[in-house]
């Protein structure tokens, strides 16, 4: 049994982004796979995801509701947790067949290397597999002291990737970023459909838009300035796909 999760808290994303998933998940395995779902809400998610309140951990307040909360996943035990994990956030679209995501170097922390820093040794943690019990340091250093890792680090991937003993990127056309992968460039964006490579499998969200907003081609911006250059046009693949 493969087993993918992922992390839900407060309120930006529904349960039906667990549910999308995991219709998405079962769309694109073939060998038997389950989703776990860690949350403090449960309400509305599919019986079929195996859900498990939200891991303990020591998190200053400020970042509490932030993805510093998924360093409580590096954990053991976590759950009924063992083996092979793969971790997917509720922010993505899958378009391709996952089960090579756990073929893919053996026994290797493996995850996608992030967009914006190419070539500087950081990870995304969008998608990410781990085996449970490995790199476990990695979230008892932060929970001994959890201010001065967010104060040296201030953004969570970079500590993970600091401190994992061991990275591997997957290849990089199987994990893309929407907005900084496939986004055609200012002016084109305006003129231009995002493009869905054929080899892509996951496609993150980082950041806005969110799918459901990039699918009829919105993109929510706060300063009135901002919108001359933040635009998405309608992405039909993602309705075709986010499902």
């Amino acid at each position: 049994m493969q087993t993918i999760a992922c992390m839900k808290w407060g309120t930006r994303y529904p349960a039906d982004y667990v549910n999308r998933l995991w219709s998405m998940i079962k769309r694109n395995t073939v060998r038997p796979t389950r989703l776990v779902c860690f949350t403090e809400d449960a309400t509305g998610i599919d019986p079929a995801v195996a859900v498990f309140p939200l891991p303990p951990i020591n998190i200053p307040e400020r970042v509490a509701w932030r993805p510093w909360r998924k360093i409580s996943l590096w954990q053991a035990p976590l759950a009924d947790l063992e083996g092979d994990v793969l971790f997917v956030d509720l922010d993505v679209v899958i378009t391709g067949p996952l089960d090579d995501f756990f073929d893919y170097a053996p026994g290797q922390f493996c995850i996608a290397e992030n967009w914006t820093q190419l070539g500087q040794g950081i990870g995304n943690t969008s998608v990410y597999r781990w085996t449970v019990g490995t790199n476990t340091h990695i979230f008892d250093d932060f929970d001994r002291d959890p201010d001065a890792k967010v104060n040296k680090h201030i953004i969570s991937q970079r500590y993970v990737s600091a401190a994992a003993q061991g990275m591997t990127y997957w290849p990089a056309e199987w994990c893309v970023s929407f907005k900084h992968t496939l986004l055609p460039r200012w002016p084109l964006n305006f003129f231009k459909d995002v493009p869905l490579p054929p080899a892509t499998r996951i496609v993150a969200f980082t950041g806005k838009p969110d799918p459901d907003e990039a699918v009829i081609g919105e993109w929510p911006v706060t300063a009135w300035w901002k919108k001359a250059y933040k635009h998405v046009r309608p992405t039909k693949w993602i309705d075709e796909n986010w499902r």
